[in-house]
């Protein structure tokens, strides 16, 4: 049901690969400016994915995943509204905020539901879901696009509403009968309260270089699209396919692929080869970007995705304690917002100014060093907090 909510969210999630393309397009703001707009949809990001972190320890997934499904609903109404760069910029950040508190609170309901023995694939399971409704939505997101860039937002909106009503419909009887039972972990919250993510070194470190994955790879939801458009000059319809194309491969690729890393690679070599396969994709479309080119390398892309944004979520939650996983994923959520404030700013700034070509090949580059830091920090981190236990 955790999937099934997912699923109708982000069959909704039209509008963030269209952003750039509508503020460039459609209001005719700049390239660089457009990327600075979007960079306040990452400080968003990054506070959302705080505050949800701190709130879901205090007051429950429930509550927060309700409220931020619930809000969201008006904020995507009002964003038409905006026309200009400063009052964009402005509601942009506010809806980041209050959507972006759903993330760590949807990981903590994970590892609440999930066997420890399948956090992994439910993790994936969930990502599906998302990946399902990402198929699906940009490429409706590119139809009614090129009717009126109003629908994008309308769309959004009532995914939202439909997912939110469904949540509190199914989960609001068990949260109820959760909060009934006897509270047992008063004591080891107690314990527990100094280890902190802020204060946990070796996991800064690792989510330093999940924020540096992150900002080469979210480069699909900002200069990859502007790419396709002005470069390739593929039409709305066809970004909106391709990236479709992107969402149903993971669908039909995820849980085997998984399921292959789990029982042939360890957590630091499935990263490793995700990293680098995710580099390839990029550095290939400084070469050519023929049509076969962009399948290959978003092939490559997804592949890469699926070898390394769940299990992210896994190494998170197994360096986490039983009472501040809210604050584990928050930390690690922040890590990977970052990236949305990063990554359209200076990924459009490249682009600009050096062109196309060079941004994919530095990113291809970083991407490998990258790959190799998180081969060394991974059982550095976790193989010490197995001896802590």
């Amino acid at each position: 049901m955790l999937a099934l909510v997912m699923l109708i969210n982000r069959a909704g999630s039209m509008v963030l690969p269209f952003l750039g393309v509508y503020m460039t397009a459609h209001l005719h703001f700049s390239i660089e400016n457009s990327g600075i707009i979007l960079s306040f949809f990452g400080i968003g990001s990054v506070l959302g994915s705080w505050l949800g972190g701190l709130i879901t320890d205090k007051i429950g997934e429930y509550r927060v995943q309700s409220l931020s499904l619930l809000l969201s609903v008006p904020l995507f109404c009002l964003i038409p509204l905006f026309k200009t760069e400063v009052g964009l910029a402005a509601i942009i950040l506010i809806q980041s905020i209050v959507s972006e508190t759903f993330r760590p609170a949807n990981s903590v309901a994970i590892t609440k539901y999930a066997r420890p023995e399948n956090i992994t694939r439910a993790f994936s399971l969930n990502r599906m879901a998302v990946n399902l409704g990402f198929s699906i939505g940009p490429a409706l997101g590119g139809i009614l696009s090129a009717i009126s860039y109003e629908f994008l937002f309308f769309s959004n909106a009532l995914a939202a509403l439909l997912a939110g009503l469904m949540y509190i419909r199914f989960f609001g009887k068990r949260n109820k009968q959760a909060l009934l039972k006897p509270k047992k972990a008063k004591e080891s919250v107690v314990i527990k309260k100094e280890n902190s993510p802020y204060r946990d070194g070796k996991f800064l470190l690792y989510s330093f270089f999940c924020m540096l994955f992150a900002i080469c790879f979210f480069q699909l939801f900002s200069t990859l699209t502007i790419f396709y458009k002005d470069t390739v000059h593929l039409s709305q319809q066809n970004i909106g396919y391709i990236l479709g194309y992107s969402g149903f491969l993971i669908v039909l690729l995820e849980m085997g692929l998984v399921q292959i890393a789990e029982k042939y690679f360890s957590l630091a070599l499935t990263l490793l080869l995700g990293t680098v396969l995710c580099g390839i994709s990029y550095a290939m479309l400084a070469f050519d970007y023929s049509i076969v080119t962009l399948v290959v390398s978003m092939t490559l892309l997804c592949v890469g995705e699926i070898w390394t944004l769940p299990f992210m979520s896994t190494i998170t939650a197994l360096r986490s304690g039983d009472n501040n996983k809210g604050a584990y994923m928050g930390m690690n959520g922040i890590s990977v917002a970052l990236a949305f404030i990063i990554t359209p700013y200076v990924g459009t700034m490249m682009a600009d100014k050096l062109g196309f070509n060079i941004l994919w090949i530095a990113t291809g580059a970083s991407s490998l060093i990258i790959a190799v830091g998180f081969y060394f920090v991974i059982p550095w981190m976790l193989n010490k907090r197995v001896e802590n236990k």
